[in-house]
């Protein structure tokens, strides 16, 4: 009777720490495109634009490298198991061990970095030259300290998901943002652009240094037991250790792939970069939402529950992807579905002001568009490594991410230069080659993820009957509300934003319903 009462009761937990996620999440996402609009106002697609949106890459690169994916599919699971098993003291001490590793690890890459800065430009932008090239290495050498702070507060958020904290960390890059917003504003009117984007790089900094102070001191308050140590005599220390080697090399050619878009997008006219960076924030949104959210929580309680050898482990897994799977099809569908139909009315509610125009809306369509290519992919790619991270095993989301970054590339060379030139298209078209190409390799990943874990589970993937309901339900709404973008509410894009948006929302909602989608259902039960 425990057994059977104890799934439901992990259910609603995992349940209720998903909403967390997501609503740290959609906090920090909120105040970033709140950021990337004060941005783009004061920027638009200028070359100083393209220079801080560029230099941003190093640091985001080491930062998503050293920090959260790393340690959650490295650290998280041994530590969360230590934390079930009541063994607090031990799990401190890895923590600590961890930690320690991390500040000296991250510490040297900085100052080599800030070392090396110019070097590294010609990896990253080799299209830029000149004054834009110079800025985007004065750019990147103030922007290195802020890794440090960034990858500790990765660390931190390990600790806490692990005791079940889920908001705080995810809420915390709030502070980064409000940081950036506050540096823009205060100089936007102020001087020029290239000396804006140098005030805007060393808000960041204090903004990184921001989001990790300010887990600190519940830190201390959950682990009783830290300390500086490089004690890696452990067999826990041991052992994330070595997974740590897989998922770091696994990160690293996802990482990688974002690298190798903005090298490609520097070789396109001018503004391609800044172009790029705004429509990442906007695709990035759903999958940070839902399958972040989903797959962050799935992690930590499937590391305490699933135990390898066991037959109710088979069980588990299934049935925590199926819901998992569920959840993210209600939400993905017609997030992608929208990017197809709405993706200039999305980007210019969000950023047509200022220097961003009607041009720049029309281009970030068109790469929204690419987006949604591959976003049902990339959300349930999220889930799905999170399972096998949980299982111990992190070779198997290597091996995928080898064969999708290696995709990527060829297919984003392709569709950004030979292709727009066949087609006798503007060569600056060709920027929407590269999110299409990252999608399409982004469905092969998933497909070989999929097929690797259904040998370690059953059947896990939403049923077709659903993932119809859900198709027709999202394309009938967007038919019926496209027509609005034409006439008196088109010309005005914030008013068309906050019309067409919400009635397309809310259609598809309401067919949901009609179509007896289980997920609308409830969803609409906690609103009554």
């Amino acid at each position: 009777m425990t057994q059977k009462t104890a799934a439901p009761k992990e259910r609603a937990h995992s349940s209720f720490a998903a909403f967390l996620v997501a609503s740290g999440i959609m906090l920090s996402r909120i105040a970033g495109l709140i950021r990337q609009r004060v941005f783009a106002h004061y920027l638009g697609s200028l070359p100083a634009a393209d220079a801080f949106q560029a230099a941003l890459r190093i640091p985001n690169f080491l930062q998503n490298l050293l920090g959260e994916g790393v340690l959650s599919a490295s650290f998280i699971p041994v530590y969360a198991h230590l934390l079930a098993g009541g063994n607090e003291k031990e799990a401190d001490r890895v923590a600590s061990v961890i930690g320690s590793l991390l500040a000296l690890v991250t510490s040297i890459l900085v100052v080599l970095g800030i070392v090396s800065t110019p070097f590294l430009i010609d990896l990253i932008a080799p299209g830029f030259s000149g004054e834009t090239r110079q800025l985007t290495i004065t750019l990147v050498q103030i922007l290195f300290p802020g890794i440090g702070a960034l990858v500790m507060s990765a660390w931190c958020l390990a600790i806490l998901n692990s005791h079940g904290r889920f908001f705080l960390s995810y809420a915390a890059p709030v502070l980064w943002s409000l940081f950036i917003i506050t540096g823009l504003v205060i100089f936007g009117n102020t001087t020029s652009p290239s000396n804006l984007v140098v005030y805007v790089a060393w808000s960041s900094v204090a903004g990184s240094l921001a989001q990790f102070l300010i887990q600190v001191p519940t830190i201390l308050q959950i682990t009783r037991h830290l300390h500086f140590s490089l004690n890696v005599s452990s067999v826990h220390v041991r052992n994330i250790l070595a997974s740590f080697t897989p998922v770091f090399m696994s990160r690293g050619v996802v990482q990688l792939s974002a690298y190798i878009d903005n090298l490609l997008a520097s070789l396109l006219p001018s503004g391609s970069v800044a172009l790029l960076g705004y429509a990442q924030t906007i695709g990035l949104l759903p999958i940070s939402l839902f399958g972040m959210s989903i797959s962050a929580a799935e992690l930590s309680v499937m590391s305490r529950a699933l135990t390898d050898g066991q037959d109710k482990s088979r069980i588990e897994l299934t049935q925590r992807l199926a819901v998992a799977m569920r959840h993210l099809a209600f939400f993905i569908v017609p997030t992608a579905v929208s990017f197809f139909a709405f993706g200039d009315t999305i980007s210019a509610l969000l950023f047509q002001s200022g220097r961003f125009n009607r041009e720049d809306a029309l281009y970030i369509w068109a790469l929204l568009g690419g987006s949604g290519v591959g976003l049902v992919a990339s959300t349930s790619s999220r889930v799905c490594s999170s399972a096998f991270y949980a299982l111990r095993d992190t070779r198997t989301p290597l091996r995928c991410a080898i064969i999708r970054v290696i995709l990527t590339v060829l297919l984003g060379y392709l569709f950004a230069f030979p292709l727009p030139r066949l087609l006798q298209l503007d060569p600056k078209w060709g920027l929407a080659g590269l999110p299409a190409s990252a999608g399409i390799a982004g469905w092969i990943e998933y497909l070989l993820l999929r097929r690797s874990l259904l040998r370690r589970a059953d059947r896990f993937t939403p049923p077709k009957h659903l993932t119809l309901r859900l198709w027709s339900a999202a394309i009938i709404s967007a038919a019926l509300v496209f027509p609005l973008k034409f006439g008196w509410l088109g010309a005005h894009p914030i008013m068309a934003g906050i019309v067409i948006l919400p009635l397309y929302g809310l259609l598809y909602l309401g067919l949901s319903i009609l179509m007896k989608v289980k997920e609308a259902q409830l969803l609409t039960r906690h609103f009554q």
